[in-house]
């Protein structure tokens, strides 16, 4: 175990971790193996990088380990979400809803269809939107609930999914940081209408610039095909017959020309590398949760930190664990600084620690000012829509993340001595708490 007793490296003690200490291959994500640079180096012999034969294999197989209907890869989890949001029927003067806490790419699509989001706060304990936050902000024009299951947390679907029935409203998870979540044993991306997700490199399921798009819902389906990949709509693009995969008659007449005006599709050396990962995932996955269990374990009762994860016995997990955050509670420390304290903890050697997490979206200007299609007002307002735009103190939890959220580094394998003293360095900071105040205090 490590010096959590000593005097704090910031205040001149010896650090938890060695100055020297290499623990890269703890980090090292996503694990490529010669399987992964052979099934790469096939597509690219082939000449069928833009092609769609390995593409739908990967498909196939990964609506299969979804337990899902249907998967439509796409170039980018940006994309798919724009796909997903216009087959739920969000047009022009429509409104979302969406949490704030996320990337921006989770909901700014909206504004390039004409709508306007209406931002939700999240839950000070999970950072996923707030069930408790949606009903009163539906409108007339409300089209689409968009949860994020943020930094791989399951949101509370079951009282956002009786919301949206009793209202007539579709719901699109964004599972980009949540492939393999569980919530209450059934996967993230499953309990919705539909679900889009990232699969770029640094994402928890990582196979380059590519996106994925998952429904039961044949109709949802194939909107997302008509809008973004008009090689599946049963004529190519020099309009000759093709295999057609949309068979709907308001859809087919379109055949030929993307509706979106975009080209979704995935580039075949991301799906080769999908379908090798997807084979070793749910081993992968479990080493994951199984070091940042450990990690966390190790820190129950210390005051001042929560672990960010759902509650023991709850049959819903982290997946892969992608973003990890913890809470943090100044109350409990006199009142330090969530910065301050993070600034102590790279001082113990850990270089993965810092306040806060995504920006508040609803404060940023592109919500508010942008006028994207030259009309001479905010697009969130262009088109008939009433105004949902909201300024400092609307959101309050979201709007204090910086104060009350930190990160922790993100184990990719299980080593117990090493996570042990990566424990041991948050431990030490918050049991010494009272002593970098008085530091940190002018005589």
């Amino acid at each position: 175990m490590g010096q959590t007793g000593s005097t704090l490296a910031i205040l001149g003690g010896p650090r938890t971790l060695p100055a020297d200490a290499d623990h890269k291959d703890l980090f090292r994500w996503p694990i490529v193996t010669a399987e992964d640079e052979q099934a790469v180096l096939e597509v690219l012999r082939s000449g069928a990088m833009s092609g769609t034969g390995v593409t739908r294999q990967f498909e196939e197989e990964f609506a299969a380990w979804m337990g899902v209907r249907h998967a439509l890869g796409c170039c980018n989890g940006t994309a798919a979400i724009l796909g997903a949001t216009w087959a739920c029927g969000v047009g022009a003067g429509d409104e979302i809803i969406a949490p704030s806490l996320t990337y921006w790419a989770s909901a700014t699509q909206a504004l390039q269809l004409g709508a306007s989001v209406n931002f939700a706060d999240v839950d000070p304990d999970t950072l996923c939107i707030d069930p408790r936050d949606i009903e009163h902000r539906i409108g007339p024009r409300t089209r689409l609930i968009v949860v994020v299951h943020y930094a791989a947390h399951p949101c509370d679907m079951d009282p956002i999914m009786a919301i949206a029935r009793r209202h007539g409203v579709k719901v699109l998870e964004d599972a980009s940081h949540a492939v393999g979540t569980l919530y209450k044993g059934r996967k993230a991306g499953t309990i919705g209408d539909i679900a889009a997700m990232s699969m770029m490199t640094g994402k928890g399921f990582a196979i380059g610039e590519a996106g994925m798009t998952v429904t039961n819902d044949r109709g949802l389906y194939e909107r997302c095909i008509a809008y973004g990949h008009y090689e599946r709509t049963g004529v190519s693009s020099n309009f000759n017959p093709v295999d057609a995969q949309v068979h709907d008659a308001s859809l087919t007449r379109f055949a030929g020309v993307p509706l979106g005006g975009a080209k979704h599709r995935m580039n075949q050396t991301c799906a080769a590398m999908g379908r090798v990962q997807l084979r070793h995932y749910d081993r992968r996955m479990a080493e994951i949760q199984s070091a940042m269990n450990r990690f966390w374990d190790l820190l129950e009762g210390v005051p001042g930190l929560r672990a960010h994860r759902p509650a023991a016995g709850s049959q819903s997990t982290m997946g892969s664990w992608y973003f990890p955050r913890g809470l943090y509670r100044a109350e409990e420390l006199d009142g330090l600084p969530c910065g301050r304290f993070c600034e102590a903890v790279r001082a113990e050697g850990v270089g993965h620690c810092g306040p806060g997490a995504n920006r508040p979206l609803h404060l940023h200007p592109v919500f508010h000012e942008a006028d994207i299609f030259a009309m001479g007002r905010p697009t969130m307002v262009s088109f008939g829509q009433r105004d949902v735009r909201q300024g400092p103190g609307s959101l309050p939890v979201t709007e204090n993340t910086g104060n009350t959220v930190l990160s922790v580094p993100w184990f990719k394998h299980d080593d117990p001595d090493i996570i042990a003293r990566y424990a041991d360095a948050y431990r030490k900071v918050a049991l010494q708490a009272d002593r970098l105040l008085r530091a940190s205090r002018p005589e």
